[in-house]
């Protein structure tokens, strides 16, 4: 696993795509803290890696990026940490466009050219 705090470049993660799946990287995105957990095989060890940094559960949400796929479609907003009833969010992907966004500028921040 590796904390993204500062940018790293899309040639990296294409790289540590390859480590495990090959075409795409589970991610565990901090909203609050705007960091980032990738390359390990279930977004559950991410997310307990974040909450061992004192992340707010709340405040966690999975994705996968599919570093070859184009822009409108190399964030995908689909797992299991992300069922949170108490959240209104019912399922894999993330309901709120506001979440969804904020998640979307981490993404694009901390993932460049």
């Amino acid at each position: 696993m590796k904390l993204i705090e500062k940018p790293i470049t899309l040639k990296e993660l294409k790289k540590i795509a390859s480590n495990i799946f090959g075409d795409l990287v589970k991610c565990v995105v901090d909203v609050q803290k705007e960091i980032m957990v990738i390359d390990a095989s279930m977004h559950a060890d991410e997310e307990k890696y974040l909450l061992d940094l004192d992340s707010e559960q709340n405040d966690l949400w999975g994705i996968n990026l599919y570093p070859d796929l184009p822009s409108d479609q190399f964030i995908e907003f689909d797992s299991m940490i992300n069922i949170r009833p108490k959240l209104n969010n019912f399922s894999r992907g993330v309901a709120s466009k506001e979440i969804r966004e904020k998640i979307a500028k981490i993404v694009n921040k901390l993932i460049v050219s």
